[in-house]
């Protein structure tokens, strides 16, 4: 085995900028092989977006948010919601009325704004004039010029209905903030009514009428934040989730804002809140995605909400399955197994009774628990990006995680296809996991049989011609990881066919056909010739033909990076069994870019067949030098030619400036070399030669004479 010289690798390191090590690198996918007890243990966070997607009610008829076709423009002053307004309010104007409009937006005056656009249709005039109004600060005469536009017969008023309800709503909650003559019931009816116009701005979404804003959208968040001033909670997170779900970004801040907000709280006040179904899951929410708070130590405040949670429990377990987790993340394991009683048959349910089989030391259970849970989570469920402790990420889909995790306890039962099975089925999301199953764990006729049953050969798809690294459906990755270690392992004829591309199919059939003839050609020079062409590919191509999908080349990362990845070693959920499996499946030599030094030793295999006198020899080995170059391997090759090689001009720059090999001139040297040899002999041996010379021919005589008497 060669090793890099480590010269080299200093002076490499010393080239090499500096800032990105300092700064930030890229990062990896999580792999579940890292350190199994620890996966196994742990609960991830959720996702705080999901976890409120759970909570609200889908309005029916009320349109979700859609991508409009406004693009803002940066080199204006205005601020983008400016910029939507305006664009919206061209929609369905002529020419001549846009520009109009625009005009009397810059008025302070709402009547002087309604005389100048005396020439527009009557909803826009009466808009318009409200809006001026609604800017300068006069809402009470905004509230009048609205309810005005939404007095027009509805066939007059299709552009601005939902604008005039909504804008009233607004302006009726600036005049119960603002109005100092208005009691408690007057202010309190105000704020009914502005509840009524923003009831009734998603009602003319829901019939239809023009809505580019989202008014009837951006309405539930504004009714919200009237019930949150009257202390209704639980009917502010219903309006808010509901927003939420419709697509509204300003839905999900403004739960992450209630949920700081009902953190301070005072306790009794908190604990009247807690009675609401609504308030206690949002809490959960927050707790159970670790908002707030990423590793380590959970805050005070948050452990004792914790508690307040969980003792209100006491007599309804609607949310008991999110508390067994909050209370396992926190690790109040007793807890957790109280609530998992009431906990129902969940996905996470599962999941978390699975984890506490673990702690239990019962195998068996865990894996039918597993089992169970996997079923429960749809597939599609996503939990969003998560980074762990060592800065690695993970796209958290909780179904392929916890069959991620039924792969680790099949792996520690030895059920190695169905591990690998488990870990496939997740995708990408764990396939370095995967990979490392199928390359270095499963037997290749294990991993053969099952690609050939379960992995059919997916259509070829266009690469993109702007894309810098050739993404490839998983299906083809684990075909092509067969194909490469099917050539590394000398089966050539059975590894090209599970390559993605004809281009690349094409060049493991060349490769194979090459080893194949370099066993076989009769003559030597053709076997060195087939020798070197195999390793011209192994060296330009080894990556896609012959590379590890995981260490030591990393053709997962494109051969742009490696992990540091420790030699498995058996232990908890590591068995013995697998572990000389991995041992024997180790890249031959196991370092980086191996297949640099397969083309070295092809290229040293070849000058096997060459005479040491040709150009030829040389040549070979210069090349293996070449393929090599930082290793021992490179010194090797070159210590090779000294000693044996012919000279030749360019050896002063060897391993550099390589000719390419002439095996037709090292073919005719063959039979000058022997020759030459013969000569040698005889010139040192006369004496020896001439009596062998003698006896020769007088032994053929008498065997002449011979014959001659019995003719």
């Amino acid at each position: 085995m060669f090793v890099p010289r480590s010269r080299h690798l200093l002076c490499l390191s010393l080239c090499l900028p500096l800032a990105p090590a300092l700064a930030c690198g890229p990062t990896f996918p999580m792999r579940l092989l890292d350190d199994r007890p620890q996966h196994l243990a742990q609960l991830p966070e959720g996702s705080f977006r999901f976890e409120i997607s759970r909570l609200g009610q889908p309005i029916a008829g009320l349109k979700a948010i859609t991508q409009s076709a406004f693009q803002v423009d940066y080199s204006l002053p205005d601020s983008y919601s400016v910029q939507a307004r305006d664009w919206a309010e061209r929609q369905g104007l002529a020419p001549a009325q846009q520009v109009l409009v625009g005009q009397l937006r810059k008025l302070d005056d709402a009547r002087l704004a309604q005389q100048q656009g005396a020439s527009l249709p009557p909803e826009i005039n009466l808009y318009t004039a409200g809006a001026v109004a609604f800017g300068a600060g006069d809402h009470a005469l905004a509230a009048e010029y609205f309810r005005q536009v939404l007095a027009l017969p509805a066939e007059q008023r299709a552009l601005r209905s939902t604008w005039a309800a909504y804008s009233l709503g607004r302006a009726l909650q600036a005049i119960s903030e603002e109005a100092n003559e208005l009691d408690d019931q007057g202010r309190s009816d105000t704020l009914l009514a502005a509840r009524r116009a923003f009831a009734q701005t998603r009602q003319l979404n829901i019939d239809g009428f023009s809505d580019p804003l989202d008014l009837g959208i951006a309405s539930l968040g504004e009714e919200a934040r009237i019930l949150k001033s009257q202390n209704h909670w639980s009917e502010a997170i219903d309006f808010y989730a509901s927003q939420n779900l419709l697509g509204s970004d300003v839905g999900y801040s403004s739960l992450k804002q209630v949920v700081g907000e009902l953190g301070g709280l005072s306790d009794a006040q908190l604990r009247e809140q807690l009675k609401q179904p609504l308030v206690a899951r949002l809490l959960t929410a927050s707790l159970v995605s670790h908002q707030g708070w990423s590793f380590g130590e959970r805050p005070e405040s948050e452990l004792k909400l914790i508690k307040l949670l969980t003792q209100g429990t006491a007599g309804s377990f609607d949310n008991a399955d999110r508390l067994a987790a909050l209370n396992y993340q926190n690790g109040d394991f007793a807890t957790t197994q109280q609530l998992l009683e009431h906990a129902g048959d969940g996905g996470l349910a599962w999941w978390l009774r699975a984890k506490m089989a673990l702690r239990n030391g019962d195998k068996v259970a865990a894996a039918a628990a597993y089992a169970k849970a996997a079923a429960a989570f749809p597939r599609d469920e996503s939990w969003g990006v998560r980074g762990d402790y060592d800065g690695n990420y993970e796209d958290l889909k909780p179904g392929c995680r916890v069959e991620g995790e039924s792969a680790l306890l099949a792996l520690d039962r030895g059920d190695y296809v169905q591990a690998f099975e488990l870990l496939y089925r997740s995708g990408d999301i764990y396939w370095h996991d995967a990979a490392t199953v199928a390359e270095r764990v499963l037997t290749l006729d294990e991993l053969k049989r099952f690609v050939d049953t379960q992995v059919p050969a997916p259509p070829p798809t266009p690469k993109q011609p702007d894309a810098y690294y050739e993404s490839l459906p998983i299906a083809a990755q684990v075909r092509e990881l067969l194909g490469r270690r099917l050539l590394r392992e000398g089966r050539y004829e059975e590894g090209w066919g599970y390559f993605y591309t004809p281009e690349r199919q094409a060049i493991a059939k060349a490769y194979g056909e090459y080893r194949h003839r370099a066993e076989s050609a009769w003559l030597p020079t053709r076997r060195a010739e087939a020798y070197y062409q195999a390793g011209k590919l192994a060296r330009a191509a080894g990556m896609e033909i012959l590379g590890y999908e995981m260490g030591p080349d990393y053709h997962s990362l494109w051969g742009s990076y490696s992990l540091e990845i420790p030699p498995v070693q058996a232990g908890p959920f590591v068995s013995a069994d697998e572990v000389q499996r991995q041992q024997a499946t180790t890249a031959e030599p196991d370092m980086r870019y191996h297949y640099r030094y397969v083309a070295g030793e092809l290229g040293n295999r070849a000058a096997d067949f060459l005479p040491h006198t040709s150009q030829a020899y040389a040549a070979v080995l210069c090349k293996a030098a070449r393929w090599t170059r930082g290793s021992d391997a490179e010194v090797a090759y070159y210590r090779r030619y000294v000693k044996n090689g012919p000279f030749v001009e360019w050896a002063g720059n060897f391993g550099m400036n390589c000719q390419e090999p002439d095996f037709g001139s090292a073919n005719k040297r063959y039979l000058t070399q022997w020759l030459s040899v013969s000569r040698s002999a005889l010139s040192e041996h006369k004496l020896a030669a001439g009596a062998g010379a003698g006896v020769v021919l007088g032994a053929a005589y008498l065997m002449w004479r011979r014959r001659a008497k019995t003719a």
